[in-house]
């Protein structure tokens, strides 16, 4: 039986039908010129490469288990997201097979998890140890690579994990990148310290990403040169950014975002569990006391340090046409079809075209917004 959505095309305007059967879209019916408010917007569903939790669902709790990940599921869906990448964060050896184990068990078991995750972000634990790059990480289990504990995590997980965040700073780190890469592995630059050559060793070697740019990073550094600039200019790194507006600035957002231009950029929530929970006080697996405040800062209790993001990723995509001066269609593609790129760059997901999976959603935005309102979203059964 075919499926029939209807809105309106960010980029144009244009009222789309779009059909599909199977979860395949079979159709597109375009009526351009049609000047209407009455219908909401269309696009494909969010995906989103950075995800620690939502709405109480940690992906790096003790607890975690099969029941928590089709949560996580469910709650990202009503926000529009329909592709989600875990994000396994640094912890001992042990926490993070634990980790790698259970995501791998459920993607066996449930065959919407399958299709909702595509791999595993392993964000650590060979990043920077020192004060702000390493962020909310915990010093105790941060280590310079090792690629055997690394294999060992892919056998275990049968080669879930599809992109790690590294520092290049440590010594061994290019080799292992090249390792990685060699492996199927996208590389991805962060939580360092590293020093411009060092970054550029990291690139050469093969990382392509940069993982939450201009965060994970010092409060006070060098003016040049630094880490950030070296990212920055060099166009082989595609970044990610969280446009929350409170983890980089209006100003900060638009320069960073401009320097590597709408391809070359994606935008990530980096959610933590706490993310979408009312403001108050609580204690997380990551971050121990912090606090959800009124304005949604996440940040640890008593401090004005943020402790992750309590942000959706649709949000961001609702706030970043204020905070960079784009256009809906912009910041759709950097929450759609440009991260569909990462997982594939060959048949990215994230595509409004006829062959494509019928991951859709509607919803309404007008200039000023803060949320997309109204969200409408379904994830393709295939």
């Amino acid at each position: 039986m075919a499926v029939t959505w209807s809105g309106r095309e960010p980029a144009t305007g244009d009222v789309l039908e779009v059909s599909a059967v199977g979860g395949i879209i079979v159709g597109i019916r375009r009526f351009p010129h049609r000047l209407t408010n009455d219908l909401p917007w269309l696009t494909p569903g969010l995906i989103d490469l950075q995800v620690n939790g939502y709405r109480g669902f940690d992906v790096n709790a003790e607890e975690l288990s099969v029941e928590t990940l089709m949560g996580l599921r469910e709650s990202l869906l009503e926000g529009g997201v329909t592709t989600f990448v875990p994000t396994v964060i640094t912890n001992s050896r042990e926490r993070i097979s634990f980790a790698l184990q259970t995501i791998s068990d459920a993607r066996s078991r449930e065959p919407v998890l399958s299709r909702a995750i595509p791999f595993v972000h392993l964000e650590g634990p060979y990043i920077s140890a020192e004060e702000g790059p390493r962020g909310c990480h915990d010093e105790a289990w941060i280590r310079p690579p090792d690629l055997d504990e690394f294999t060992s995590w892919q056998k275990l997980s049968s080669n879930l994990i599809g992109m790690i965040t590294v520092s290049p700073h440590w010594p061994q780190s290019a080799k292992f990148i090249a390792a990685a890469r060699r492996l199927g592995v996208r590389v991805a630059v962060g939580h360092t310290h590293a020093a411009p050559a060092e970054i550029r060793a990291a690139v050469d070697a093969g990382a392509s990403y940069s993982t939450h740019l201009g965060n994970g990073a010092h409060a006070l550094i060098v003016r040049h040169p630094n880490y950030l600039w070296t990212q920055l200019a060099d166009s082989r790194l595609t970044a990610g950014f969280i446009s929350d507006g409170h983890h980089l600035s209006k100003d900060a957002f638009a320069v960073m975002l401009r320097a590597k231009g709408i391809g070359g950029s994606f935008l990530v929530s980096d959610s933590a569990a706490l993310a979408g929970m009312p403001p108050g006080n609580y204690h997380a697996a990551v971050g121990g006391d912090v606090e959800v405040t009124d304005d949604g800062r996440l940040v640890s209790l008593g401090t004005p340090y943020l402790a992750g993001a309590a942000a959706s990723l649709s949000d961001g995509v609702a706030r970043a046409p204020g905070l960079a001066s784009i256009t809906l269609a912009d910041s759709v593609a950097l929450a759609t079809v440009n991260p569909g790129r990462v997982i594939d760059a060959i048949e990215p997901p994230g595509q409004l075209r006829i062959g494509a999976s019928s991951d859709l959603m509607t919803f309404r935005w007008q200039p000023g917004d803060t949320e997309l309102h109204d969200i409408q979203c379904e994830a393709a059964a295939r």
